[in-house]
């Protein structure tokens, strides 16, 4: 995947950046893995507003991504690399022999017509899912699974991947994308290799529009509200925002402030705090 810029036309071609998707194999999605997604526009049951500054932006059909990968001991080939818009890796679109087909977080170097499969006597190739104990030291893994056939939560960006780095007892010890340093149940999945589209964090949007068809709302600064909207509001001209910290619009403390609760059973789980 590589990086496509634009002469300067127009002050929002100027600074923006496309990806060139030269790995899409495939231009519209699998019927039978699409369903409808309602965009809740950051409310929730009552319509109240509880996620600010999200709404409108395009239509999207969401693809039903398999993050479990339980089909084990049925090899699958890679028919295509699709697009997703409700993420920012590519997917690929898996036919397994069986006749069945299912979409799978595409890993960075898979191309069409290599062959995965998951279950725990699984080659040790990229795309191949493995319980932990069954990956060697020092490997590059992603979607990870937190509880036993739950399926993936960790490590699904774009050019994310976590490190095995040790193994005792009955935990596995992973080096995340964050730096932080955690246990995991050996009998967890996980696939191999690195999630693909890696240049994804180098593209700049270059304007607003292209933040709003993202379904991303304007963001407004509290130094600019009135004193009743924000604790930072008020004051003649550009004043500093009279508090001993940056705040949030709830007035608790913003910027670097601990918000996990310690009281949480995985706290144990976690060697060392994401930077």
């Amino acid at each position: 995947m590589g990086i496509r810029t634009y002469r300067p036309y127009t002050p929002g071609t100027r600074q923006a950046s496309v990806s060139d998707f030269a790995d899409i194999t495939k231009r519209k999605p699998e019927k039978s893995l699409t369903t409808y997604k309602h965009n809740k526009k950051g409310r929730n049951n009552r319509g109240v507003i509880t996620s600010r500054h999200r709404g409108g932006g395009h239509k999207r059909l969401y693809r039903i991504v398999d993050f479990k990968r339980d089909k084990y001991g049925i090899p699958a080939k890679v028919a295509a690399i699709e697009y997703d818009p409700n993420r920012n890796a590519r997917i690929a679109l898996l036919f397994y022999q069986d006749g069945e087909k299912r979409y799978i977080l595409a890993p960075a170097g898979i191309t069409v017509g290599t062959e995965v499969i998951s279950g725990e006597d699984s080659p040790f190739e990229v795309g191949n899912a493995l319980p932990l104990y069954k990956i060697p030291l020092g490997t590059e893994v992603h979607n990870v699974e937190l509880v036993a056939g739950k399926g993936g939560q960790m490590v699904r960006a774009a050019g994310a991947a976590a490190q095995v780095v040790a193994k005792e007892g009955d935990y596995v010890t992973l080096r995340l994308p964050s730096k932080e340093v955690r246990m995991v149940r050996k009998e967890c999945y996980a696939t191999i290799g690195r999630v693909g589209n890696i240049e994804a964090r180098n593209i700049k949007l270059g304007k607003a529009g292209r933040t709003r068809h993202l379904g991303r709302r304007p963001h407004v600064r509290g130094s600019v509200m009135n004193p009743v909207d924000h604790p930072h509001g008020g004051g003649e001209g550009r004043a500093p925002v009279g508090r001993s910290g940056p705040m949030t619009p709830w007035g608790k403390p913003a910027l670097g402030a601990k918000t996990r609760n310690k009281k949480k059973a995985s706290s144990r789980l976690i060697i060392r705090r994401r930077r």
